[in-house]
């Protein structure tokens, strides 16, 4: 048998199970299903207390971006003005206990950022986390630290992206954002 007959012969015999594969392969459904994304809230009880609490956000409708465009799954839009920060931390930073002047979602792009509450809930945040940010106006007790704390976990510096709204309203109740 010639080089090139045996050669077709292996192709051949190759492409065998594959075709037995896309044979049994099931239907896909080609409509989206409708999805849930989980995130984290720093929010502020009505006693000026902050907390951190795991929420899912699954109130999505579908739509395209285009007439001609597949369709996606879209949530509500968050209204109003808003600014894009990109923030890298060095190494080791810690940013002490602060308060944040607007509502603000954080999403972790490199390393991993801490975030601890009033309360005493500490949470690690990983790349492609989410965090909304809404303790506006925590309440002194007496000599208790006010806001959160926030920092990197580890030797490596962390980058975020910081999505801000200047005219937003706090909630001071847990995931109201679904």
């Amino acid at each position: 048998m010639s080089t090139r007959k045996r050669l077709f012969f292996l192709l051949g015999a190759l492409s065998v199970p594959a075709l037995f594969t896309t044979a049994r392969a099931i239907p896909v459904e080609d409509k989206p299903s409708f999805p849930t994304i989980s995130y984290w809230d720093n929010w502020t009880d009505p006693q000026g207390v902050t907390h951190l609490t795991k929420c899912k956000m699954s109130t999505f409708h579908e739509d395209s971006i285009a007439p001609d465009g597949d369709k996606i799954m879209l949530s509500s839009p968050h209204d109003g003005p808003a600014t894009v920060t990109m923030r890298v931390q060095p190494p080791h930073w810690k940013g002490g206990w602060n308060v944040s002047h607007q509502v603000q979602w954080i999403v972790p792009l490199s390393g991993i950022y801490f975030i601890k509450a009033m309360d005493g809930t500490s949470v690690e945040l990983n790349p492609g986390d989410i965090l909304l940010s809404e303790d506006v106006a925590p309440a002194s007790h007496g000599s208790d630290p006010k806001g959160h704390l926030s920092g990197n976990v580890g030797d490596a510096a962390v980058a975020l992206q910081i999505l801000q709204f200047g005219e937003a309203t706090p909630s001071h109740v847990p995931c109201q954002w679904q």
